[in-house]
């Protein structure tokens, strides 16, 4: 079999969902039912699933690491917000507007991070990500400033649905989004880009030599992350009608990192997992202690760390090889 059938063959054999894949959602759709109360939890969950889910693109198949990746999220957080303040709230063009925003500020940012590696790279776009916030800050005229932007009013959705007090329709419009979007990039690292994306993460220095330039597919996969980022933070200006500085500040950038790290870093739905854990654990821990919540976080980290090197979602991939999920690196999946 040549190397292109190969490739096809691969597409083709990971394409399909799985029953792992089949059970995820099927649960996630019936918390709508099972759980009425805790819509707005569940939308929080649903926003920082589709923002981890950015950063897996890069992080988990790339090997670029971010530590300003609140950058996109707030850049469309705000631009979001900035439209519905100006008169146009109507939620679908407003998530497309906010999104293609934070695409293209991904795109100008990415021929920085597509020359760095390591060390330099981390703080590269940690100071992306700090120049941005500050930048918002200092322009309170536009943004807000510290009070945070205001007089965000959104439209029905299709002129029918109301972004209600309880979170109803925020949820179902957030997961709609994540679902779609989710599509799309699970789309995209089962293709043969994909799988160049895991070479660069591998050796960059040698995927040039069969054909795959690695500094142009860095800026493809890190405009792409960026447009996911922004339509997150797009999310939560439209669902809540507000934006603050916190969208861009360093802490949403750990965080995430963090969610990604406990569910499992390329895999796609390890950000998904990761989401939901930290967020029930969260909830959990700042009711035990509303100031100390975060202790038990960076021990529930520690322990991942420690035990499950590759995830919790690498864990469960050990134990249950029928429930993998596409996305796993091939020495993991062949481990004993």
């Amino acid at each position: 079999m040549t190397a292109q059938a190969e490739v096809g063959h691969y597409a083709r054999q990971h394409g399909r969902l799985q029953v792992g894949e089949v059970v995820f959602w099927v649960v996630v759709l019936a918390c709508a039912f099972l759980f009425p109360s805790r819509y707005l939890i569940m939308t929080d969950v649903v926003r920082l699933a589709l923002f981890a889910l950015s950063l897996d693109l890069i992080l988990g198949y790339a090997g670029i690491v971010s530590l300003g990746h609140a950058a996109y999220f707030g850049f469309g957080s705000y631009t979001a917000g900035l439209i519905a303040k100006w008169g146009w709230g109507e939620p679908l063009t407003g998530l497309v507007v906010a999104a293609a925003a934070a695409g293209v500020l991904g795109y100008l940012t990415s021929f920085i991070i597509a020359r760095f590696r390591h060390l330099a790279l981390i703080m590269i776009t940690l100071g992306i990500g700090l120049l941005l916030a500050e930048a918002a800050n200092s322009a309170s005229w536009l943004t807000g400033g510290a009070d945070g932007l205001q007089g965000v009013r959104m439209w029905k959705l299709f002129g029918v649905f109301e972004f209600d007090l309880w979170g109803t329709t925020a949820y179902s419009y957030s997961l709609a989004v994540l679902f779609l979007l989710f599509l799309v990039a699970r789309r995209l690292i089962n293709s043969p880009f994909g799988l160049a994306l895991r070479g660069i993460r591998e050796n960059a220095l040698r995927m040039p030599a069969i054909g795959a330039p690695s500094p142009a597919h860095i800026r493809k996969i890190y405009t792409i992350a960026a447009v996911l980022a922004g339509a997150a933070g797009a999310l939560l200006a439209q669902t809540t009608e507000t934006v603050s500085l916190e969208t861009l500040s360093f802490g949403r950038s750990a965080d995430v990192l963090v969610i990604l790290i406990l569910g499992g870093a390329g895999r796609l739905y390890g950000g998904l997992l990761g989401a939901i854990i930290y967020m029930v654990a969260r909830d959990q821990f700042s009711g035990i202690n509303p100031q100390y919540w975060y202790f038990w976080i960076g021990t529930l980290l520690i322990a991942v760390v420690i035990f499950l090197p590759n995830g919790i979602l690498g864990g469960l991939a050990r134990l249950a090889p029928a429930l993998t999920i596409p996305g796993k690196r091939k020495s993991e999946a062949s481990a004993p």
